[in-house]
């Protein structure tokens, strides 16, 4: 298998460092052995001379034994030789087969410590570690360890991206039968056959769409289902995951500002402000270490820090959080039922709403307290009416069970619907599972779909994000892109369009230069189809421009009418008058050309400067064709044509010529 010989010199590179540290503590430890052996040579001398006299009498005894016994045995011998040949070659085997045994439990044992560092991993450096134990694993042939390497070769994880590589080690995973390099191969339905997640999206995206496959709602709703029923049990286990999405298009020109990520010089300025005292600064810290967001690492330690320092300045929020912290139990706040009731009973004395709903989990689960229902919704509908979506959902699930109230169809959507409103995750399952049943309101295969799609899309594998967005940071183009390319085929919207952004930068190197334009297309297209307005006027862009297909005024006109009825886009405003204003693929309308101009710097304050210089071009224009250029008293006069005079952008010349003058009369007004 070619991919292994790669995956040894994989292996050789990253362990280099944890030999030199193994071969320095074989060192220290044959030193410390030779210490403690050493004995004074007066005590060894006279112990060898009696040794060595014991040893002369032994010999000669058993040299009389040995002619005797080897007598005896020589019968034996020749009787057993055939039988003896039979056991060696039994011998033999069983050897090999306890050989490839240990070397695959051997395997086995260095792939789950690998996937115990990555789970536990705070930094690149432990994850890195992880990686040597998957690429030792691999050498030895587990399968699971192989799929690891082949995910960081064509991902480009730790800079060991070589795509060839990754595609042949994914092809030999798929003949034995690993249903993840199936899904990685495009074998989305044996992978998905197979059991895995991503494949189930990615046939649930196709069939929602109708990409390479008729349209099927239904079908859809089977694949997005199964993935759902896996997300909603991991979020009720309190394993739900953050997910931040970059938009690459939002701020291309300065990607460290994303609202996003955290800037480091800008987290260090709020350590320091936490350390001076404010409380709000505090509790965000806590919040953001408690949960791993911003690209900032899971830490209890520090959440706990920050909230006790909060809850000390008396925060009902970081009470009603440590409260959190030890309902569910971490490394810094073990589990503790009494605890969890004391800090949840401070916050929610102070009218606190996470307080509050803490309270009600606890007489709900009879947690440290006798289950009582009637206490749990007392507590749930206080904190939901002071809008605290996850107390809307316990409402909701309330009436959705039955438990402690009558059964309320009504009310459980209701409850769902307004958690769902501030994107509660187990809302949005349940009002998804209601609306795919028709069990409270008219069953709807698309409205289900589309909230299934929403939970899926918060599995474990939304890590890549982040992944994706640093190594597009760090210049690393060709890493980010395929792992953007697998997210956009599993349907994530973003994932689409940021692709998209990538390939139409052309600094690729994967993919050849005339196929960049067309491929972009075709995402912005997907993207614009789940509702991104940006994506929609790019589509108009590519049509106006002819970038990846011909030419087309009409099809941009009515992709840019799109943006700006449906999603009131002040861009897509500007280019569609510009259209009207000189008849390009539409007719002629200087009146709606002015009227979307106007609208267009209503909508955003960032058009008001374009929308100026245009709306000057346009009247400047319009006083000429009337005044200048038109003679009513003869036919001799023509109007001229500026195409053919000053070029096919003779608009952007006047535009320039009104700045000039501007800019003239504005210095003499000064002067």
């Amino acid at each position: 298998m070619k991919p292994l010989s790669l995956l040894i010199e994989i292996l050789i590179i990253l362990g280099v460092t944890v030999k030199n540290i193994e071969a320095e503590k074989y060192n220290k430890g044959q030193k410390q052995r030779n210490i403690t052996t050493q004995v004074p040579m007066n005590e060894i001398k006279p112990f060898l001379s009696h040794k060595l006299e014991r040893k002369k009498l032994s010999k000669i005894t058993s040299r009389r034994e040995y002619i005797l016994e080897k007598k005896k045995n020589q019968h034996k011998i020749r009787i057993k030789g055939i039988q003896n040949k039979d056991l060696l070659k039994k011998n033999k085997n069983q050897i090999r087969n306890q050989a490839k045994d240990n070397i695959t439990d051997e395997g086995d044992e260095l792939f789950k410590m690998g996937i115990k560092i990555l789970q536990q991993s705070k930094s690149q450096k432990q994850k890195a570690e992880a990686y040597i134990l998957f690429a030792k694993a691999a050498d030895m042939g587990n399968l699971k360890a192989m799929e690891k390497m082949a995910d960081a070769l064509l991902f480009g994880n730790f800079g060991m991206q070589n795509i060839t590589a990754a595609i042949q080690l994914y092809e030999s995973l798929a003949k034995e039968g690993s249903y993840k390099a199936q899904n990685a191969l495009i074998y989305y339905t044996f992978g998905s056959a197979g059991g895995s997640m991503m494949s189930q999206m990615i046939l649930g995206y196709r069939y929602l769409s109708g990409i390479n496959v008729l349209q099927n709602c239904e079908v859809a709703l089977n694949h997005y289902k199964k993935v759902a029923d896996y997300i909603a049990d991991k979020l009720e286990k309190n394993e739900g995951i953050p997910v931040e999405k970059v938009r690459l298009t939002e701020r291309p020109e300065n990607l460290s500002s994303n609202s996003e990520i955290l800037d480091w010089d800008i987290y260090q300025y709020y350590k320091l402000l936490a350390e001076r005292g404010d409380v709000q600064i505090q509790v965000s810290l806590g919040q953001l270490h408690l949960i791993g967001r911003k690209g900032l690492d899971q830490d209890y330690y520090k959440a706990l820090y920050y909230f006790l320092k909060a809850a000390k300045a008396g925060s009902a929020n970081a009470m009603a959080f440590i409260g959190k912290m030890y309902l569910e139990g971490n490394a810094a706040a073990p589990q503790n039922n009494a605890t969890a009731f004391k800090y949840f009973a401070m916050a929610a004395s102070k009218g606190n709403a996470i307080g509050l709903h803490g309270l009600g989990l606890l007489y709900f689960y009879g947690k440290g307290v006798p289950v009582n229902y009637a206490e749990a919704l007392k507590y749930f509908q206080k904190a939901a009416e002071k809008g605290w979506p996850n107390a809307q959902f316990q409402l909701g699930f309330m009436y959705y069970s039955g438990s402690g109230v009558w059964k309320d169809y009504k009310l459980a959507f209701k409850y769902f619907y307004l958690a769902s409103q501030s994107g509660q995750p187990l809302a949005i399952y349940y009002l998804a599972e209601m609306y795919a049943t028709g069990t409270g309101v008219l069953r709807s295969c698309r409205t289900a779909v589309e909230l299934y799609k929403g939970v899926c899309e918060l599995g474990h594998w939304a890590e890549t994000f982040l992944t994706a967005y640093f190594a597009y940071k760090d210049g690393d183009i060709d890493s980010s892109l395929v792992q953007y390319a697998l997210l956009a085929e599993m349907g994530y919207e973003v994932a689409q369009s940021n692709s998209a952004f990538i390939l139409e930068s052309k600094k690729a190197k994967i993919l050849e230069k005339e196929k960049m334009y067309p491929m972009a297309l075709l995402l912005w297209n997907r993207a614009a189809i789940q509702g991104n307005a940006f994506a929609r006027v790019k589509i108009g862009d590519y049509h106006y421009y002819g970038y990846g297909t011909k030419k087309d005024y009409q099809t941009a006109a009515t992709h840019y009418s799109i943006a700006a009825d449906k999603y009131h886009s002040a861009q897509a405003m500007f280019n569609l008058a510009y259209m009207y204003e000189h008849g390009l693929g539409i007719t002629k309308d200087i009146h709606l050309a002015r009227r979307l101009y106007d609208m267009a710097a209503e909508t955003s304050p960032d058009a008001h400067i374009p929308v100026f210089f245009a709306l000057m071009k346009l009247e400047t224009m319009h006083f000429l064709r009337d005044i200048l250029f038109f003679n009513q008293f003869t036919m001799k006069w023509k109007w001229m044509k500026l195409d053919n005079t000053l070029g096919p952008y003779w608009d952007f010349f006047v535009i320039g010529l009104i700045i000039a003058m501007l800019i003239f009369l504005l210095r003499n007004h000064h002067q």
